[in-house]
């Protein structure tokens, strides 16, 4: 990222041996290498939340294309005049019987055959 060498470390440890001395130096450096962890630790922390948000939002991409698919359905049920008037019976396409198409009663059975219909001729 900043492509700091060996070289540029060593110009800087100089620099800040010459301007704070030897006895201040290690303090320094000792909290200067916490805040540097500290960013970093931080920086992990935030790129691992995105990276999981994002891998959240792939998952979810699915769901909320149902959902929206869902919706429309449920609004192409509501805009039926059938389904609007909450009429059960709207919705079967069975039509009650005319009385021309209704059945005919079943045909009687003449005398004789009533009696026979009953018996066993090998009785």
């Amino acid at each position: 990222m900043f492509d700091v060498g060996f070289a540029e470390i060593f110009l800087l440890a100089l620099i800040g041996l010459l301007v704070l001395g030897p006895e201040r130096l290690p303090g320094v450096a000792r909290t200067v290498g916490g805040y540097v962890r500290k960013a970093r630790s931080s920086w992990i922390s935030l790129r691992n939340t995105i990276e999981s948000e994002l891998a959240e939002a792939d998952i979810s991409a699915p769901i909320k294309k149902t959902s929206e698919e869902l919706k429309k359905i449920g609004r192409d049920l509501a805009d039926m005049p059938d389904f609007i008037s909450g009429n059960e019976n709207s919705i079967k396409t069975e039509t009650p019987p005319t009385p021309d198409t209704a059945p005919s009663p079943a045909p009687e059975l003449k005398p004789a055959e009533k009696a026979d219909s009953g018996k066993d001729k090998n009785d």
